[in-house]
């Protein structure tokens, strides 16, 4: 027989080309990389083909950033080819807001469960429609905690089974299920809110076209649009993939109509912080145009001081090796934040890496205050002070609480007349002085801290005295506390070399 003439097709359907070509979460089985972790059935599948394709069809997959969620969707980052974040259990909303308001030339969207935004993340969902960000949420609900093995969620239904309601859920013990779609429709802010469903061909063409819709209204700058999607959990359902779509359909619909719940869309203004996309080298340009000198950073932090020095890292040589970790602690009221921020105001001064990390008391009055604070010429790993080579303690019940942390070599400056004889330590030095009345001696016993602050500079022996000087002036703004602390900071200086001689 003659050839016969080969028919040419159009491709109507394709892999869209907001996912990566291959999927490199499985790096060493090549024969998996063209498929996702999702179980057979699972609506997750279909969410993302759906959004993929609407990132293609309105041309935003070069400025499009997926916010990742913790649960059976958090490998966004492994199938969407766009700018990827990955955000702590709920906090998507949060992130994602931080996102577009610092990158508004952006497309974000915003991934989650039922579990990650109902449940934990229930209060960043809430205040971000509420504010209505220029953000797209896709709220995938399949009424179950499916990543962690079943157990009940929000918005397991009246009478479902999970692993923690092993005869149903009771609205009398466990309560109602949430309905987020109608509680975010009650607000003002949002600008479109829709429920669709995968129970059908029909449901998926809707859920489709309100996924675009969603992503667009971003684009024109409405504000905040999320679309629920009722989604089949086969494999925690306990369903045949069949039965799985069958139920969302038939069962779930029944707490959960679909339908628009807010559509503010053709009254809303685009909102103000929208501007046109520029190309990457325009906005580079633009960045480098408007970034400020790090002379102007003082200035525009509200920092800017007149007659300050300017820094005295040059009068520290190389040669010194600095790693100080300092604990201080006391009661609230006696100074102790104030201590650590002139600790580590002057070894920014002096050109070291600082931390400066404070911690309160839950009393509202006469609690327990502390801080932790580390100077040292390397990379700091972490602001927490664990075993620190400085204690100083402000009164008995911090010298008991922390003196077993200090490190054999270290110090501990404590403000009594009598160091107490079980907290003596072999290998750890003590300086006990009654510094709040060698404060009130000079002036006002509130300057206790300062006199401290003088033995722990004269420990530590690594920071410039004009460092110290200059931190002083710029946390202190009162001429008389500026030099009365000074005499302190002299005079525990003092003390100190008059313990150690």
């Amino acid at each position: 027989m003659p050839d016969q003439p080969v028919a040419e097709y159009a491709v109507a359907r394709g892999k869209a080309k907001s996912f990566y070509e291959r999927y490199e979460r499985y790096e060493r089985k090549s024969e998996l990389q063209h498929q996702t972790h999702f179980c057979p059935g699972c609506g997750h599948g279909n969410v993302h083909k759906m959004l993929a394709q609407a990132i293609d069809e309105l041309g935003v997959q070069d400025r499009t950033i997926m916010i990742g969620p913790v649960g059976c969707g958090v490998f966004t980052y492994y199938y969407f080819d766009v700018g990827n974040v990955q955000a702590a259990h709920g906090r998507a909303p949060a992130v994602a807001t931080a996102m577009r308001r610092s990158r508004p030339e952006s497309i974000v969207i915003s991934y989650q469960g039922d579990g990650d935004l109902s449940a934990i993340g229930s209060a960043e969902i809430l205040h971000a429609a509420n504010r209505g960000e220029n953000i797209t949420v896709i709220f995938v609900n399949n009424a179950i905690y499916s990543m962690t093995g079943g157990q009940a969620a929000p918005t397991t239904l009246i009478g479902q089974k999970s692993t923690t309601t092993p005869n149903g859920r009771s609205a009398a013990t466990e309560g109602y299920p949430l309905r987020v779609s109608e509680l975010l429709a009650t607000l003002e802010a949002p600008a479109y809110i829709e429920r669709v469903g995968l129970g059908d061909n029909k449901q998926i063409a809707q859920a489709a076209r309100a996924i675009k819709r969603a992503v667009d209204n971003q684009m024109r700058g409405l504000g905040f649009s999320l679309i629920e999607v009722l989604s089949p959990c086969p494999t925690i359902w306990k369903l045949t993939p069949v039965d799985a779509q069958h139920w969302v359909r038939d069962v779930m619909e029944k707490t959960f109509p679909l339908g628009v719940f807010c559509d503010r869309t053709k009254e809303r203004q685009p909102q103000a912080l929208e501007r046109e996309p520029q190309a990457p080298e325009k906005l580079a340009a633009s960045a480098a145009q408007s970034a400020p000198t790090l002379a102007e950073l003082p200035r525009i932090l509200g920092v800017a001081e007149e007659d300050l020095p300017e820094g005295h890292a040059g009068a520290m040589t190389d040669a010194q090796d600095v790693d100080l970790e300092v604990r201080i602690a006391g009661f609230g009221g006696q100074g102790v934040l104030l201590l650590g921020e002139v600790l580590a105001q002057a070894g920014l001064d002096a050109g070291l890496e600082v931390s400066w990390l404070p911690s309160y008391g839950p009393e509202m009055r006469s609690g327990t205050s502390n801080c932790h604070v580390r100077l040292s010429r390397q990379t700091i790993d972490s602001p927490l002070v664990t075993a620190p080579n400085v204690l100083v303690a402000m009164n008995e019940p911090s010298l008991r609480k922390f003196d077993k942390s200090v490190r054999p070599g270290g110090w501990v400056i404590y403000n009594g007349d009598e160091f107490p004889a079980d907290c003596k330590r072999d290998g750890v030095h003590v300086l006990a002085l009654p510094f709040t009345e060698l404060a009130d001696a000079m002036g006002d016993k509130r300057a206790a801290n300062m006199v401290m602050l003088g033995a722990v500079l004269e420990i530590a022996g690594v920071l410039p005295q004009a460092s110290v000087e200059a931190a002083l002036r710029r946390l202190v703004k009162n001429q008389r506390w500026v030099d009365l602390d000074e005499r302190a900071i002299a005079r525990g200086r003092e003390l100190t070399k008059e313990s150690k001689s």
